[in-house]
């Protein structure tokens, strides 16, 4: 079980790297097609701050995602995560291929969830359900998950529509020197956006490593160590700048042409979904939500000028992610660890 559990870390680093270059990157994009920094100087900035939010970051969001599983064997929570991982690390990598900004997060619920459900069926996961129906009706489980996807992104669509219409009003009479102020606010923006990101994406990875020493006995509680973090920010850094320059090309330039100023709403609008859902302990997806920013953003500020085509297959790689990691990590768990399987 032991060696099980250490792979299943592994395959958590891993798929921290391959999280840095889809999540992340997708922070950059918009502020380096703005021209608001040059490549190198920005995706550097942007590493470094997701580093720093990885590494300060809290831990609510990591506990969300731990308490996902109900299953009362460590063995077998331990291979439900161990192929969780694995489709995930798969999809990420099939979508930068193809250069989708698709989501980490739903790559890894998908790959819990169908995992969970070949293992133990439907009973393993914790939906939330009666705790959301029954008093005191609270938010938990997947029902939060989902909930804060769907409002994470919406928020994202509608803060940056307004923001591109709120600035638009407010700079129509500004000289063009005003860009100076912009390009100066951008670098701020940036850094909170990237610090924010961090901050949620890490603790997914937290999450599962503090369930993976706990599911092999090597802690006695979930808890989030230190030499964990650290490793989760580096990876998530380096991630950035090694692998997600086909994102930032997909986000900064095919869905319509980003100037500073549509980087700024892009930013902020983006960076106030990502903080609220942080804070409220919801894995979110920042692909997502800064995807639906950009395309906000252009669509107030010319609809006709959005590549359209571009977004509608961002949209669909939205939507199929979580069923087909459902799928691939279904079809993992029943070849390998049932009888008959590989394994068994």
């Amino acid at each position: 079980m032991l060696i099980t559990a250490w792979l299943t870390i592994i395959l958590a680093f891993t798929f921290t790297f391959t999280n840095g270059f889809q999540d992340a990157s997708s922070i950059a994009a918009t502020f380096i097609a703005s021209r608001s920094g040059t490549p190198r100087k920005g995706i550097l900035f942007v590493a470094l701050m997701s580093f720093s939010g990885a590494l300060l970051g809290g831990s609510a969001v990591a506990f969300t995602l731990s308490g996902l599983l109900t299953i009362d064997s460590g063995a077998e929570t331990l291979n439900v995560l161990f192929i969780t991982l694995i489709s995930a690390i798969f999809w990420n990598f099939l979508t930068w291929k193809y250069a989708l900004p698709s989501s980490s997060t739903h790559a890894l619920i998908g790959g819990l969830l169908g995992a969970g459900i070949a293992a133990a069926g439907t009973g393993s996961v914790f939906w939330g359900l009666n705790e959301l129906l029954t008093p005191p009706h609270e938010i938990t489980g997947m029902v939060k998950v989902i909930l804060f996807f769907v409002i994470s992104i919406l928020i994202g669509l509608t803060a940056s529509y307004i923001m591109r219409k709120t600035t638009s009003l407010i700079l129509q009479n500004a000289k063009r020197s005003v860009n100076k102020s912009i390009i100066k606010a951008n670098w701020l923006a940036v850094g909170l956006m990237a610090f924010s990101n961090g901050s949620n994406d890490s603790q997914k990875q937290l999450g599962i490593i503090a369930l993976v020493l706990l599911s092999a006995g090597i802690t006695t509680e979930i808890e989030m160590p230190l030499w964990a973090r650290g490793l989760c920010a580096v990876l998530l850094a380096l991630g950035t700048v090694g692998g997600g320059w086909r994102i930032m090309n997909t986000l900064g330039h095919r869905i319509f042409k980003v100037k500073p100023i549509h980087s700024f709403d892009s930013q902020v609008s983006s960076g106030l979904s990502i903080a609220l859902s942080t804070i409220a302990g919801a894995p979110i997806s920042s692909t997502h939500i800064i995807t639906s920013s950009v395309i906000g953003v252009g669509a107030a500020e010319n609809r006709k000028k959005v590549n359209w085509g571009v977004g509608k297959d961002i949209i669909i790689a939205m939507a199929v992610t979580i069923p087909i990691t459902m799928i691939i990590s279904g079809i993992l768990y029943y070849a390998i660890f049932t009888p008959g399987g590989l394994i068994l």
